[in-house]
């Protein structure tokens, strides 16, 4: 492939503007991620054009699992009423030796720290559609099925994008930005200027996803036998999968037969009496990222910046915090409320977000890919002495926390605990009786959270810059304490109590972010004021 054709001026530059572009964003590639980027831009207002190669979503099962930041994400964007259609929550996780020995067990029967359920088992056809359907309402997005991007152009100031429509006649998009969402092979990455670090951990599994024509316990069970390690989950409702790993001297051609399924899935009492075998495909597992996510102004999001093992169930869902991230930057420097260095804070956050869920999928990789029945045997008898424990049983791994960039840091440039770090959404009350979920109270968007009111601390123009990025005044504080007075105050939302995880620390006040993770804290309300110029100062003159 060529690369991409480009100015030697960096864009937002004094470079004389050459077209007016028709999109603010074009995104290539109309999977999950393009589709949920799609709406979260459009719902800000932007123009933005979709092209699609297929003319046709498609129809069978992908990723199965998504956590309760997801879900979070998935409800801002609109798809709370859905949730029941395409998902169903997963209460637990368990690993077994050949034996039926429990080597790890997740309880995942609480509310996660987003206020969803922790794991969710869902049916992606179904997903996309209804997130296909929020994308329609919106009269800024269009969306070309069956449009092929051919060729990028980089003019400093805008991109042209050259399509191949379904007539085979080509013509020419104009946006300010570009974002490849289109998978593993990603054109957009391979005409941008990156690198990619490849960690070499391969694995061919056998994907068998399977309708029963009776109801099926909701079962999640990894099973580490070294005959043949196997996995089984639900893949939403009415919907289970399997996946098997390809051993030594089994060709791909012959795993990836119905036969196979069949012959694998018959110990389960599993067959095409009583099931319909929906999709069956072997899928090679990788383990690798671009070095950079932004290239002038092309992006990249989802598959075609990484791609990792299935085992914690984080590919889709970090596409998807790719695209949450990504949305609120770009809508503040299109906005030119920020500045376009702004968007390299992207990849920094992003990409070590990432390489934390890549090591973890890693480590649980290296206790189930094992067939070797020595090693196999030696790996049991140590994880059983750690009595099931994941914290125990497997090597640390760092915390899912966001790497450097506009976040609350020292004067080295090192995170301040605890930004970075996903915040708490719970259930509040508002003044006027409502309950509900935080987001469902007080919307999304830039929140400061304070255990009082935090407008008497703050100067005018530090309450103008944050109205200017859509901020809303929090004050969380026990619902016996509130007066009807506070729900009357313009600018200000009263509810609930504040992030337990907060108070508990001793914070008396927070900046959250569009994407849910924490800015920064302060330990009084009298640092608030530091905390929001800080924020200030660093949407200025944003560096990497």
């Amino acid at each position: 492939m060529s690369p991409v054709a480009r100015r030697d001026a960096e864009p937002g530059g004094s470079a004389e503007k050459q077209n007016t572009p028709e999109f603010d964003v074009v995104i290539v590639g109309y999977g999950p991620v393009g589709q949920l980027t799609a709406r979260l831009l459009g719902g800000r207002g932007w123009r933005v054009g979709v092209v699609e190669r297929w003319p046709e979503a498609y129809k069978r099962p992908r990723a199965v699992g998504f956590d309760d930041e997801i879900a979070r994400i998935l409800a801002a964007a609109g798809l709370t009423r859905q949730f029941p259609y395409f998902s169903e929550p997963a209460p637990d996780y368990e690993w077994r030796n050949a034996a039926g020995q429990t080597l790890l067990y997740y309880n995942r029967r609480r509310i996660g720290a987003s206020g969803w359920p922790q794991v969710n088992r869902f049916h992606q056809p179904h997903l996309e559609q209804a997130l296909d359907a929020r994308v329609r309402e919106l009269p800024s997005v269009q969306v070309r099925r069956g449009h092929e991007a051919t060729e990028l152009a980089d003019l400093g100031d805008l991109v042209e994008v050259t399509v191949r429509g379904p007539d085979q006649q080509h013509y020419t998009l104009r946006a300010a930005y570009v974002i490849g969402c289109d998978c593993a092979n990603s054109f957009v990455r391979e005409r941008m200027r990156t690198s990619v670090t490849d960690l070499g951990f391969f694995f061919d599994w056998l994907i068998v996803d399977v309708i029963p024509h009776d109801p099926w316990p909701q079962i999640n069970l990894q099973i580490c036998d070294p005959a043949r390690p196997t996995t089984l989950v639900s893949g939403g409702p009415g919907r289970r999968r399997w996946e098997f790993m390809r051993l030594s001297g089994e060709s791909v051609e012959d795993l990836n037969r119905p036969e196979t399924a069949w012959q694998l899935l018959k110990p389960w009492n599993l067959t095409p009496d009583n099931a319909t075998l929906e999709r069956h495909t072997v899928y090679t597992f990788q383990a690798r990222w671009a070095d950079n996510w932004r290239d002038g102004r092309l992006l990249l999001a989802g598959d075609a910046a990484h791609q990792m093992p299935p085992f914690a169930g984080q590919g889709m869902c970090s596409g998807m915090r790719d695209a949450a991230n990504l949305a609120w930057k770009l809508d503040l420097v299109l906005r030119e409320t920020a500045p376009l260095t702004l968007l390299d804070t992207y990849t920094s956050e992003r990409r070590a977000h990432v390489q934390h869920a890549i090591g973890d999928s890693i480590e649980l990789g290296k206790v189930c890919c094992v067939t070797d029945p020595g090693a196999a045997a030696a790996r049991d008898e140590a994880m059983l002495k750690a009595d099931a424990r994941p914290e125990l049983a497997l090597p640390p791994i760092p915390p899912a926390i966001l790497g450097p960039g506009l976040l609350h840091s020292s004067p080295d440039g090192q995170l301040v605990p605890p930004a970075g770090h996903l915040a708490r959404q719970g259930w509040v009350r508002a003044p006027d009786g409502r309950t509900g979920l935080l987001d469902e109270i007080v919307g999304t968007g830039f929140h400061v959270m304070a255990m009082a009111d935090p407008r008497p601390h703050l100067s005018v123009g530090q309450r103008d810059f944050l109205a200017s990025i859509g901020t809303r005044l929090i004050h969380m504080a026990p619902p016996d304490q509130l007066t009807p007075e506070d729900a009357r105050r313009a600018g200000l939302d009263t509810v609930g109590d504040l992030d337990n995880v907060l108070r508990d620390a001793g914070h008396a006040a927070a900046i959250v972010r569009p994407d849910f993770y924490l800015y920064g804290t302060a330990a009084s309300l009298t640092d608030l004021p530091e905390l929001v110029d800080e924020l200030r100062a660093g949407l200025a003159r944003t560096t990497r």
